[in-house]
Formats: C-alpha cells, structure tokens, sequence
C-alpha cells in the first residue's frame, strides 16, 4: 500500500474521553510507516486510539517493511511495522544515528497463497512447486507447466515488491535465500494491486498476508500449502499451531526507544500492548499465543522502563 495508506490519519472519536495512564487529554503527533502487512493491523489500532484521545494525530504511512526501516533509521519516523525482524545491515544504520529501539511482536501472520475465483484446476501447491515458480530465471509460464493435470492456461504472476518483508520472507522460506526470486511478475507494496490483478486474471496467481485474502475471500480462492506433511489451508489455527509450514510468520513493531519521552507516542504504544487482542480481532489478523503475549508484555515492561 505504498500511496494509498500513506499519511493515512486516524479518525476523530466522539465526546470527552481521556483514557491513558495519566487520564490526560493528550496532543501531538505519531508518526508510523513500514509493512503493508502489518500496516492494517497499526491502522486498526489507531483508529481505536482515536476514541480515547481524539487530539493526537496518529499517520500510518504504507512504505514496505524495508522502506519503514530506512525512515526509522534515519529519525522521520517513531514506530516501524515490520513484517520481519530488522536485519544486520539496518540495525548498523540506526546504530549509526544513534537510534536505540525495542522490537515488540504484536501478531502472527500467513503468508497466503491466492488464485482467482476462475481457476477451478488448483486447490493445492507444493513447496517445490512454488520454488520452481518463483525462482530466478523461472521458464513456467503456463499452469500446465507446473502439473500436466493443469489446463492450458497462461500463468500471470503477481507479488511482494522488494522492499516488502513479505517479499524477503517469502523468498527465503521458499527458495532459501532472500531476496532470490525471478523478477517478470507485477511486484507491488499495494497488496490491493496484487488483489486487483488475481482477482481479475483467470490464470494470476499472487501472495501476501492472511487478513487481505479474508478482506477480500468474496473475489479470490486461497490455495493450501504443501510443506511436505501434506495439504494445509492459511488460518487462524494452523498459524497458531505451527501446521502451515513453512509460511507462517510472526509480525511486529519497532519503537524508538527516545520517542518514549513523548506522552502521546507513549500512550499509543501503551494503548496497542494492552488491547493488542482487540486490535487483532478488528483487523482480522491471527493471535499471538500465551507465550508471545508474555514476550511482548515483558518487552512492554522494559521498553517503558
């Protein structure tokens, strides 16, 4: 979503509610940008937050979790969404300018695979058969390619840009590498672009995050994965219960550790931890469990500290 939730604001909420530790009607500005996976789930919690402090302008910028992290790192930006953990090379660029930072692991995810609701043919991918897909160089380009069961159909490919984590996760869970993946399909940071483009190609096919496939489950049919102990459909539970392999992912946001100081960036930050299972629930993203829930309560804890 790399335009289209860009700067996107929370709405104002009604009344006279305080909320926060404090019970103060706070003001002032949180600026977050980073992975159009994570990003709906940031949105939903902002617009929550907008019902209890209607005066603090929460933007929620769209710019792929790669493009979060160079904001973050150069000091534009309080919160990072993240879709994977921040990696070397960009932990030594905040180092470099200082930035200290707490990583909070906020919901689980699964990377899903789609199709159109025309193709009638595929109900289940392989894993082999997805890394002869994607990988660099890849000569299928037609889905009788990939089983000859399959019709004769043209395969239109449709994907993560590469300043996407979806885009670096999934190319290292599928080919074994980051960053490894043929480059002749339509790469976007816009999850609706890759929606838009499967949704009305007969032979498309296109990932992203669990929560667009269910946004958008009237208009695309999501494939089951086979990891190698059979058929798995994306879901709530098998991303809990580890069953969808090997694309189920935790997600997360970074915090600047400085940012803190400010009561309203505080207070929103307070806000997502604490009603992080209503948040999830609005979005429609998939739990954490008990144990990530202790993790990112003793996170919390420090990063408040």
């Amino acid at each position: 979503m790399a335009v289209s939730l860009a700067a996107s604001m929370a709405a104002c909420g009604g009344g006279e509610q305080t909320g926060g530790d404090s019970g103060k009607e706070l003001s002032g500005a949180v600026k977050i940008d980073g992975s159009s996976t994570v990003g709906p789930l940031t949105k939903a919690a902002a617009d929550l937050y907008a019902d209890q402090q209607p005066k603090v302008n929460v933007t929620v910028g769209i710019s792929g979790t790669g493009g979060g992290f160079k904001k973050f790192c150069a000091n534009e930006i309080d919160i990072s969404d993240a879709s994977r953990p921040i990696s070397e090379t960009e932990k030594k660029e905040c180092e470099a300018k200082g930035i200290k930072y707490t990583e909070l692991l906020v919901a689980n995810d699964a990377l899903s695979l789609v199709v159109s609701k025309q193709n009638t043919w595929a109900d289940c991918l392989t894993v082999a058969q997805l890394k002869q897909i994607w990988e660099p160089n890849s000569k299928i380009n037609n889905w009788n390619q990939i089983n000859p069961s399959f019709p004769n159909e043209p395969l239109k490919l449709f994907g993560a840009g590469t300043d996407s984590g979806t885009f670096d996760f999934f190319t290292e869970v599928i080919m074994g590498k980051a960053k490894s993946s043929r480059t002749d399909y339509t790469a976007s940071e816009n999850d609706n672009v890759i929606v838009q483009g499967v949704s009305e190609t007969k032979g498309g096919l296109g990932y992203f995050g669990f929560s667009y496939f269910e946004e958008n489950a009237a208009k695309l049919k999501v494939l089951k994965i086979d990891g190698g102990g059979g058929c798995v459909e994306p879901s709530l539970t098998t991303a809990q219960n580890g069953s969808y392999k090997p694309l189920a992912r935790p997600l997360y946001i970074y915090v600047k550790n400085a940012a803190m100081s400010q009561e309203q960036v505080a207070d929103f930050v307070r806000f997502y931890v604490e009603e992080i299972d209503n948040i999830i629930k609005e979005a429609r993203f998939v739990p954490l469990t008990s144990e990530q829930k202790t993790k990112l309560d003793g996170a919390y804890t420090t990063l408040k500290a």
